[in-house]
């Protein structure tokens, strides 16, 4: 479960959207959607730099975007309706995977322990979402309208190669500060006896979490990165030729 994932690896969510056929109310809809997105992770950036400014530290910027994080982030889950309606073309469960992760990462860890919200571990992969998430909505936004211009192009398919590793490291590492006070705390574990005759093990659930990072994180860096040469290699050879 790689919640950096989520921004980096949705080429066939939003990538391939224009090219479905749509009637204007479902264009018109994404279009304000992806608008939305965009000018609500603009609001997110603008409140780090902000707080950064005001505080002269980066410790502890979290507290300054935490509601409006936790709010485009979870509204993100509207683009599984989408999928699921047929007005954007990928694969309902692939979409809800990736979107499900960060929504993870969002309520049931940063959220849920609140003493790693200082982490500066936080900090890591909120900037890396909130870089990755400006691109990707003005993306899908340009490429809706059939306008898309090339610098966002290719800050789409250029600035994962810095943004993923730094999302998923900062993700990681919440995660791994997490453990301790969840060990601590029993959060959200089940334990016997109990009537259902269930158990669950919220601490061993992240460690599972941790480890399947290391399978999924290669495949996806490694997609992201036929799909950069798939869309900008041409372009790129032509320029060395000239």
């Amino acid at each position: 479960m790689s919640a950096a994932a989520a921004g980096t690896s949705k080429a066939a969510h939003g990538d391939v959207a224009p090219k479905k056929r749509r009637g204007p109310g479902a264009l018109a809809y994404l279009v304000i959607y992806n608008v939305v997105m965009t000018a609500g992770w603009l609001v997110i950036a603008v409140g780090l730099v902000r707080a950064y400014l005001a505080r002269g530290s980066y410790h502890g910027l979290y507290y300054s975007i935490e509601k409006p994080l936790k709010f485009f982030q979870t509204g993100a889950m509207l683009e599984i309706l989408h999928c699921a309606v047929g007005i954007v073309p990928s694969s309902v469960v692939l979409t809800g995977f990736q979107v499900m992760s960060r929504v993870f990462l969002t309520w049931a860890v940063t959220h849920s322990v609140r003493e790693v919200q200082s982490e500066d571990s936080v900090l890591l992969f909120v900037t890396a979402w909130t870089v990755t998430e400006i691109i990707r909505y003005s993306f899908y936004t340009f490429s809706l309208l059939n306008h898309l211009p090339f610098l966002i192009k290719w800050a789409r398919y250029t600035f994962f190669f810095v943004l993923y590793p730094m999302g998923v490291t900062g993700e990681l590492l919440t995660i791994y500060a997490a453990l301790p006070y969840v060990q601590k705390t029993g959060l959200y574990s089940v334990t016997l006896p109990n009537k259902y005759n269930f158990s669950f093990d919220y601490h061993s659930f992240l460690i599972l979490v941790m480890i399947s990072y290391i399978p999924l994180f290669p495949q996806l860096y490694f997609h992201m990165i036929r799909q950069r040469k798939k869309v900008l290699g041409h372009i790129e050879d032509y320029s060395k030729v000239e």
